[in-house]
């Protein structure tokens, strides 16, 4: 599986990150490994400062690592932010206040240097995907908090990324609205068949929208236990009345707190 994905999916080899500021060291990461193959949805979980984010930041070629590599679909994070392989969505929706949201989901293909036509139909269709049809020509301002997160999960749909990075793109919105955004992004992400590596800090989260969760320790962060999440990809909201999410919510609990736990296989039931 590791070989397969590196060639199609995401590999962190033995990933390190030291932070230096002056004659101080801050150790992120330490040997930390992952595989995210192609076509599959991973989540990264852990307690706050334990370098989720540094992880991602490192695939999206923000911050290089002091040790190790990391590729995507096959090449370096450098290589993939060139060829637009990937498009990263974080907490904050950051759209330009004085600009319309089509121009604000138009933002990447034109610094792309993408002519107008055809961003102009790209932001569309991504507007389209995203339930915003009727929205283009509003401001930020007149928008909801989940209505902004669409825009700019719409304006990184634009780029047709291979890859869907995405650091907490819901922890600012209340429960209701983040519930209804997961299964959102769910439908997008079936229909667009992009590969996703998320950072949550809700278990929750993590189940509905993972084929498995990475679990990480306390800084300095390494991977220590990936939980394969057995839905599918066919998922409604019904999964979390499924006897299993709950096993998993707590088999997740246990992981983070470092207490065992039986496997959610022995709730033994069918998920339909």
């Amino acid at each position: 599986m590791a070989e397969l994905a590196s060639e199609f999916g995401m590999v962190a080899d033995h990933v390190g990150m030291v932070y230096r500021r002056g004659n101080q060291e801050t150790q992120a990461l330490v040997d930390c490994s992952l595989t995210v193959p192609r076509g599959t949805w991973t989540s990264l979980i852990g307690a706050s400062g334990c370098g989720k984010s540094t992880l991602l930041r490192i695939f999206a070629d923000i911050v290089k690592p002091t040790h190790g590599a990391a590729s995507l679909h096959g090449v370096s994070p450098a290589e993939a932010r060139a060829n637009r392989i990937f498009s990263m969505v974080s907490q904050q929706s950051t759209m330009l206040p004085w600009r319309k949201i089509m121009e604000n989901v138009e933002l990447g293909l034109e610094v792309a240097g993408v002519d107008k036509a055809a961003r102009r139909k790209a932001a569309q269709e991504a507007i389209d995907l995203v339930g915003l049809r009727g929205f283009e020509k509003a401001y930020p301002s007149e928008l909801s908090g989940g209505m902004r997160q669409r825009a700019a999960i719409a304006r990184a749909l634009t780029l047709k990324p291979q890859f869907l990075l995405m650091d907490e793109p819901f922890g600012a919105l209340d429960e209701l609205t983040r519930e209804k955004l997961n299964f959102e992004l769910l439908r997008i992400l079936k229909e667009t068949g992009a590969t996703l590596l998320l950072v949550t800090h809700s278990i929750s989260e993590a189940i509905i929208l993972s084929d498995q969760v990475a679990v990480m320790t306390p800084r300095p962060g390494r991977i220590s236990r990936l939980v394969d999440i057995g839905f599918g990809h066919a998922r409604s909201a019904a999964m979390r009345d499924d006897p299993r999410f709950a096993a998993y919510e707590t088999e997740l609990r246990h992981s983070l707190y470092g207490t065992p736990v039986a496997s959610p296989a022995e709730a033994n039931q069918t998920y339909a």
